[in-house]
Order: structure tokens, then sequence, then C-alpha cells
């Protein structure tokens, strides 16, 4: 059935490949959080463990709301790692060690990273394709990334 909400198709089309980039980004993200809970080696191990744990979490929920964002406008979400990797704009590439400095400061720039990309389409998403509905939410996530960001910062001392 074709979608009616008042953005034209391709408008949300072009909405929705954006929103596919998040995704990957927010998976890619999810994965190496996950492994930064999997691999944290240090005598702040467990309260670390335990830190990547509600990080990975909320991402969790994060990119099941991007995938679902996509389909209230009519579109399908990426599904395959093989998708996710053409699409992202970080990298699984490390050369950090397993501890809480290596990792925190790897997923702090990823963090930052998605906050970018956000920022940069919240006024594209409203004024270019006239949907209000996806610039909101993203500005929302964009603060939860924030929040993310600083707790992530906090460890180093200058949140």
């Amino acid at each position: 059935m074709t979608t009616h909400i008042g953005i034209t198709e391709e408008n949300r089309k072009a909405v929705a490949d954006q929103l596919a980039k998040l995704l990957a980004d927010e998976f890619v993200l999810y994965t190496k959080t996950r492994n930064a809970h999997w691999n944290i080696e240090g005598a702040d191990f467990h309260a670390m463990h335990l830190f990547f744990e509600s990080q990975y979490q909320q991402l969790d929920d994060l990119m099941d709301s991007v995938a679902e964002r996509m389909r209230k406008i009519g579109h399908y979400a990426p599904a395959t790692l093989s998708q996710f990797l053409q699409l992202t704009h970080l990298t699984e590439i490390s050369d950090r060690k397993n501890d809480s400095a290596g990792f925190i400061k790897e997923l702090l720039e990823d963090q930052e990273s998605i906050i970018s990309f956000l920022r940069g389409n919240i006024n594209t998403f409203a004024n270019t394709y006239k949907d209000l509905g996806t610039s909101d939410y993203i500005t929302g996530l964009m603060e939860t990334h924030e929040e993310m960001a600083w707790m992530l910062r906090a460890h180093f001392g200058n949140a």
C-alpha cells in the first residue's frame, strides 16, 4: 500500500537513505560497544563491563527506533551486515588495547561522528525534505547521543 503522509515519495526516499546510513552507524557502534563489554581488561573491569553494557542496551533501543522510523515513512530498513558495512561512516578497524581508556576513546569518537551526522541533517530534513517529524526525531536522538558521549567523556575528566 502506498504511504500518504504529506511528504513526497522523492523526499521520503531521500530521508530514508540518510536514516539507513544512521542505522548502519548505530549498528556498528552497538557492535563495537558489545566488543568493549566482552573484552575489557584491567583493574576497572567490573565497573567498565557494566558501563559498556548500559551503553549497548541504549544503542539496541536506538537501532530499533531508527528502523521503525524508516518504516513509518514507508521504506524498509537495511538489515544485513554487508549492507551496514557499505552504509556506515564508522570503521571497525582499531589499534587500541583492551583497556578502558582505549575503548572509551574509540567509542567517544564514534558517538561524536554520529552526533555531527545527526546535527547536519536536522534542518535538511525539515527544510529541504519537508519532514518535520523525522527532523524532530533525530533532534531527540542527537540529544541521547550527546548524553552518551558525555558519559564517555567524563571518564577523561573533561566532560
